[in-house]
């Protein structure tokens, strides 16, 4: 399919690899001019480099979701460089282990500040943006099908993205009087390295080989199969186009039929 520019811009964090990666794609090939946001400057920028090496639809950005400094740099950066802003795509995160017994002060702090936190600056860079342009705009950010049904080892990282999703439903009832839509996706499980390496460190734990560390995130999935990023990517591909434009404060569940409301 032949990219045609739509004239709208998104920034996404966490873009450089994994999910991120597969939404920036798909945003451009959707016509979007992308940001390509990411603590990991060098991939972001490979990222970057081969959407459009000119850098005139994709270009690479530093950004620590964690700072909230950083991310209103990297969307007033975006602004700047491309003369408009449409979406933010809050993808970042991050997803260790957390055995009930282990969670400390240090571990809870850690995630929070970029699974929930970066959301949070993200929303109100977006937000800011947007009014300042005089215009509405689209806010998506990344929960999870672990946000839906706490996931056994992982509490931490399942009650970051109900958070998520609670923050949500908020900004979209207090931003919508902006014309500023907020939803998230929910992907289940996604053959990314981040997924891999939650695997193999499940299966270490327990002295079992790899294989069975990915069986205990992927049983009771419908479709029989884990996803890759390409499909997440078109769940959030709709949620940043027109056709969603009448759905806010809600959650797109693409877990191939593990969560049914």
């Amino acid at each position: 399919m032949t990219r045609k520019e739509n004239g709208k811009v998104a920034l996404v964090t966490g873009g450089a690899q994994g999910i991120g990666q597969a939404i920036v794609e798909r945003l451009h090939a959707d016509g979007f001019r992308v940001a390509v946001a990411d603590r990991n400057t060098d991939l972001a920028g490979k990222v970057a480099d081969t959407l459009d090496p000119k850098k005139e639809s994709a270009i690479a950005i530093p950004v620590d979701v964690a700072d909230r400094d950083s991310v209103f740099a990297a969307v007033d950066r975006t602004v700047l460089e491309f003369g408009g802003f449409d979406v933010i795509v809050n993808n970042a995160g991050i997803a260790p282990r957390s055995p009930i017994e282990e969670i400390t002060p240090e571990s809870i702090e850690k995630i929070f500040s970029v699974n929930f936190n970066g959301v949070v600056w993200g929303i109100q860079a977006a937000a800011q943006a947007f009014r300042d342009l005089g215009h509405g705009g689209k806010i998506i950010s990344a929960a999870s099908q672990a946000g839906h049904v706490g996931n056994p080892g992982i509490g931490l990282y399942s009650a970051t993205k109900f958070a998520v999703r609670g923050l949500t439903q908020t900004a979209a009832r207090d931003l919508a009087q902006y014309g500023i839509t907020v939803n998230t996706y929910a992907p289940g499980i996604v053959r990314t390295p981040l997924m891999e390496d939650l695997a193999q460190k499940t299966a270490e734990e327990a002295g079992k080989p790899e294989e069975w560390g990915w069986k205990q995130f992927t049983g009771g999935i419908t479709l029989g199969r884990v996803s890759e990023p390409q499909e997440v990517a078109g769940a959030v591909a709709f949620l940043a186009g027109h056709d969603s434009d009448y759905i806010t404060g809600q959650s797109l569940v693409v877990d191939g039929g593990m969560v049914f409301n």
